[in-house]
C-alpha cells in the first residue's frame, strides 16, 4: 500500500474551491485507487482518509483509529463520530455524522453518501427549499427580462410587440405601400387630452362671437341679463263640422211676386 502511495494520491480528485469551513455541498470528493476494493468492511476507513474534505480529524473515529480499538468503543464516548446508516453493495453506502451525548442518545449532524466512490454530502431540507426557490425565482425573472425585450415604443404608435420571428415573416410578405397619415389616432387622443387639459386650467377671458367682430369679455357675457322668452297663447282648433250660427238681427232680401194683368 505505501508502495502505491504516490499513484494513489495522484487519482485523488477533489473538487474543492473554497475552504473547508465553507459550504460543502457543492463539492465532491474520490480517490480512484479505493472504488476497485471498495465495500462495506472498509467504507468508514475509506471516508476517514486525510484528503477527504468531509472528513473531521478531530472526530471519536479518529482517537479510536489511533489506539487501535474496535468500532465498539465509540457508544462509551462523547463527541462527534461517523457510523455507517446503510450499504447497498457495491454501488451505495451512506454516513452520518452524529453528536453522541450519552451511550443512549444522538443528535445527527449530516448525512454523506457514496455512489460508485464518489462521496457527497446530503443537504438538508433548508437548503433543498432555498435552491428551488432560487431556481423559480431565477426563471421567472428571466421570462420577464426577455419580455421586456421584445416590448417597443414609439410616439407615433404607442406600445407594440416585436419578436424575432416577425422580421422573418415580414421578409416574406409581399411589400405594400401605405399611405402616410398626418397624424395617427394615437396622437390625435393624445393631443385633445392634452387641449382639454390646458382650456380647464387657464380659461380665456375673451370670446369672439362672430368672425370679424371685436372679443368680449367673458365677465361681461357673464352678466347680460337673458330676455324673457314671450308666451305663446295655444288656441283652440275650430270645429269645421257644426255649421257658423246665423244672427236674429240680420234678414235676407224680400222676395218678389209676379204682377197678374
Amino acid at each position: 500500500m505505501n508502495g502505491n502511495l504516490k499513484n494513489t494520491m495522484s487519482h485523488i480528485e477533489i473538487q474543492l474551491s473554497r475552504g473547508p469551513s465553507d459550504n460543502l455541498l457543492g463539492i465532491s470528493w474520490i480517490d480512484s485507487a479505493w472504488s476497485p476494493i471498495l465495500n462495506s468492511a472498509n467504507v468508514l476507513d475509506y471516508f476517514s482518509e486525510r484528503s477527504n474534505p468531509f472528513y473531521d480529524r478531530t472526530c471519536n473515529n479518529e482517537v479510536v483509529k489511533m489506539q487501535r480499538l474496535t468500532l465498539d468503543h465509540l457508544n462509551q464516548m462523547v463527541g462527534v463520530e461517523y457510523i455507517l446508516l446503510h450499504t447497498q453493495d457495491p454501488i451505495l453506502y451512506i454516513i452520518r455524522k452524529q453528536q453522541r451525548q450519552s451511550p443512549t442518545q444522538v443528535v445527527p449532524l449530516a448525512d454523506y453518501y457514496i455512489i460508485a466512490g464518489v462521496v457527497y454530502q446530503a443537504p438538508d431540507l433548508g437548503s433543498v427549499i432555498n435552491s428551488r426557490v432560487l431556481t423559480a425565482v431565477h426563471g421567472i425573472q428571466s421570462a420577464f427580462d426577455e419580455a421586456v425585450s421584445y416590448c417597443r415604443y414609439h410616439p407615433s404608435k404607442g406600445y407594440w410587440w416585436h419578436f424575432k420571428d416577425q422580421e422573418e415573416r415580414d421578409k416574406l410578405k409581399p411589400k405594400t405601400k401605405k399611405k402616410e397619415e398626418p397624424s395617427s389616432f394615437f396622437q390625435r387622443q393624445k393631443i385633445d387630452s392634452l387641449l382639454y387639459d390646458l382650456r380647464q386650467r387657464f380659461q380665456p377671458k375673451f370670446v369672439q362671437q362672430k368672425v370679424g367682430e371685436r372679443p368680449i369679455p367673458v365677465e361681461q357675457i357673464k352678466k347680460e341679463t337673458v330676455e324673457p322668452v314671450p308666451e305663446t297663447i295655444k288656441q283652440e282648433p275650430k270645429d269645421a263640422t257644426k255649421p257658423p250660427k246665423e244672427s236674429s238681427g240680420a234678414k235676407g232680401p224680400p222676395e218678389k211676386k209676379m204682377r197678374v194683368q
